[in-house]
């Protein structure tokens, strides 16, 4: 381990992230993957067919992590989503923000970067209020109102968050026989759910859960074993390299797109530097880029009117600060936390898809209303 080189370990950790994002965004732009989308399709049309897609690649990167921590591969107790401090508060009010911000957006911070690199002009206003949101959210003015009033509303659990640790705690059995148990049951069924329709069994649909859950155990593969380091030559103390929370991470959207914005402003400042979470949010631009041009499918588009720019400003202002309070996005918490079973990822996730349906419906009421 001491013979290890830092440089070069961080280097592959955002170069890696690059890429893994970079499918993320070629796949998703190919396959239509969204939850925004896929909420509307059922509220809307009851069509379930997006929502078994997210099903499936949720499946998949559950069985997938859980593989990797079987064989000690990585810890997700060293994740930040399977702490003891159950923040249940930030998860549902920043989830329903999100939800509600995603909706006015026209999709989540996945969504608006894939939007963003087929030429969508909306989608850069909504990045650049949700950089500054979620900025604020972290460390401005709105930090210290979370701070105060919202952070410490949590329930210190007797254990890590994730179920099977809760389980192995209040059973007392052992975790590994419980954490087998509870991704078999909940990846298994997700995966069963998603195949049990006939019509969603297509290349289509399959390559856009498949693929995409698998980028999210390589993203926990990345940084949590081959950007991981039991002792750092320069301070002899574990680290993980090249991540802005300063421990494992897979693929997130809210944060990291406030660190790209803090990097670009203070490019001059040594101490800033690319992590696996820019590189994430640049890898998604790209991808979904190259695919457009390759399909011909890229077309600059903006605002069809004011309500339409407001609607977008409120949307990227929302998902900004709810991402903040929620601790991720619909594929922060909803893919990648979801993916260590961790109890607030499931709270977080489900306020989103809440939030999402009822701004929906309000917005039918209100066009029904109208018309």
């Amino acid at each position: 381990m001491s013979e290890a080189n830092p440089v070069a370990i961080a280097s592959t950790v955002v170069w890696g992230a690059f890429v893994l994002a970079f499918v993320f965004g070629a796949v998703a732009s190919k396959t239509n993957f969204c939850t925004m989308g896929a909420v509307s399709d059922v509220v809307n049309m009851g069509d379930w067919n997006r929502m078994r897609m997210w099903a499936l690649a949720i499946g998949v990167a559950i069985l997938g992590t859980t593989g990797l921590q079987l064989t000690g591969t990585i810890d997700v107790a060293k994740s930040f989503y399977t702490t003891p401090n159950f923040t249940w508060l930030s998860y549902i009010v920043g989830g329903m923000l999100f939800g509600v911000g995603m909706t006015l957006g026209s999709g989540c911070g996945s969504k608006t970067l894939i939007r963003l690199g087929g030429g969508n002009l909306k989608s850069f206003v909504v990045l650049l209020v949700l950089a500054i949101s979620a900025y604020m959210a972290m460390k401005g003015v709105f930090a210290v109102f979370r701070a105060a009033a919202i952070d410490p509303i949590a329930i210190a659990l007797p254990s890590n968050q994730d179920l099977p640790s809760l389980l192995a705690k209040g059973l007392g059995a052992d975790r590994r026989t419980m954490l087998s148990a509870a991704a078999g049951v909940i990846g298994v069924g997700l995966i069963a759910l998603a195949l049990a329709s006939r019509d969603f069994r297509n290349v289509n649909n399959l390559a856009g859960g498949i693929v995409i859950g698998l980028v999210i155990v390589a993203g926990w593969y990345l940084s949590g074993h081959l950007g991981y380091l039991a002792e750092d030559p320069n301070t002899l103390e574990e680290k993980f390299f090249a991540t802005n929370s300063g421990r494992m991470e897979s693929m997130s959207f809210v944060a990291p797109i406030a660190y790209l914005m803090e990097l670009l402003i203070l490019w001059s400042d040594k101490t800033r530097v690319m992590t696996f979470g820019i590189a994430s949010a640049l890898g998604v631009v790209a991808g979904s880029f190259v695919h457009a041009l390759a399909t011909r499918s890229f077309r600059l588009e903006s605002f069809r009117d004011a309500e339409d720019l407001i609607n977008h400003l409120v949307g990227g202002a929302l998902m900004g600060a709810g991402g903040v309070l929620a601790m991720g996005c619909t594929v922060g918490q909803g893919m990648s936390g979801v993916s260590t079973l961790a109890l607030g990822s499931f709270l977080a996730w489900f306020s989103i898809i809440a939030g999402a349906a009822l701004t929906m419906k309000f917005q039918y009421w209100r066009l029904m209303r109208e018309s």
